[in-house]
């Protein structure tokens, strides 16, 4: 029956979102980075008029940036992966020991690495998506076990990551490309290969469709487990991805690598508009959010004030947009279900 027939005039239908509402969360974002860069400005002109502090959190902030625009795949699908800062160390650790004790090139170190992280994200995507174990709960375990593996590999030592020793991956990953920091361009073209992975191919659909109801979605014929998996080993290889650009940036491998980003990574996630409860998300949302979380790593520090308040301010953060990602959306269903 249709809304004619009802005795409901045609014209009644609820209208298209707008363009301001389709795009309010990455507006807001960026209103939000805007007020933020404007405070810092006032409270330290002297460090934020300094071009110096801009290149350092453009070559800090990918480390984890890039992780999160992989996780903002898993997180649209309802699930969350807490193990990437020790895929990061045991991917990295996989590099060292293909390369400096097996004396292999380091194109060949890259690939065993990546495939370690493939191998990570597969094994928690299987538990996940194929045994049904909360993915909170999983990945706090693998996160264990990946860790521990590193360790026992590595014997909790560290290699050193010189030019000398690597002049092709410091050309890559390190040096900056007409003066502009390479880590900032690898985040640029991740994101826009990313974005267009989440918004014009099927699986980026699925993606969504998973997330948003995955009963519904299994009954389309989607490959629900297939989608979840796919988003955990994309988070695994750029996970290994950022561990080498990271020891890379520092020259050196440490046993503790990826320790202290697990709260960046969250916290740019949730900031850019990903709902924790699964189905939305964005990659520009994640992208600016990154640089906004960098930045404020980079103000508290440059500014003079105390290290340990930066973990004070992702939390509030974290708390602040998952909290008004829920308001959000409950408006929009009320609106969606009372047409106004």
């Amino acid at each position: 029956m249709t809304d004619t027939a009802a005795g409901k005039p045609a014209n009644n239908r609820v209208a298209p979102p707008s363009a301001l509402r389709r795009h309010g969360s990455q507006l807001g974002i960026i209103s939000v980075g805007l007020v933020m860069w404007l405070s810092f400005v006032i409270a330290a002109p002297a460090v934020f008029t300094n071009v110096n502090i801009y290149a350092a959190f453009a070559q800090t902030t990918p480390q984890f940036g890039i992780i999160a625009l992989a996780l903002t795949f898993v997180v649209i699908t309802g699930e969350i992966d807490l193990s990437f800062p020790s895929v990061m160390a045991l991917g990295t650790a996989a590099f060292c020991l293909v390369t400096a004790y097996g004396g292999a090139p380091w194109y060949l170190g890259l690939v065993v690495a990546f495939a370690t992280g493939a191998a990570c994200g597969l094994l928690n995507g299987f538990l996940v998506a194929k045994l049904n174990i909360p993915s909170l709960v999983i990945t706090i375990g693998t996160s264990f076990l990946f860790r521990g593996l590193e360790l026992v590999l590595m014997n909790g030592t560290g290699v050193p990551l010189t030019a000398k020793e690597y002049p092709a991956m410091h050309a890559i990953f390190r040096e900056p490309v007409f003066g502009f920091p390479v880590q900032t361009l690898w985040m640029i073209v991740i994101a826009g290969v990313l974005w267009v992975l989440l918004n014009r191919t099927r699986f980026g659909a699925h993606v969504f469709l998973v997330g948003d109801n995955p009963t519904s979605a299994r009954l389309m014929g989607i490959n629900v487990v297939g989608v979840k998996t796919g988003a955990f080993v994309l988070v695994g290889v750029l996970a290994v991805f950022a561990g080498i650009l990271t020891s890379i940036y520092g020259y050196y491998f440490w046993p503790t690598t990826g320790d202290g980003f697990l709260l960046n990574t969250i916290a740019s996630v949730f900031l850019g508009g990903t709902s924790v409860f699964g189905g939305t998300g964005s990659v520009i949302g994640t992208f600016v959010a990154s640089y906004i979380i960098g930045a404020i790593n980079a103000g508290i520090v440059s500014a003079g004030i105390n290290a340990f308040y930066t973990q004070l301010a992702f939390g509030f953060v974290i708390v602040i947009s998952v909290v008004l990602q829920i308001i959000i959306e409950r408006r929009i269903r009320r609106q969606s279900l009372t047409g106004r």
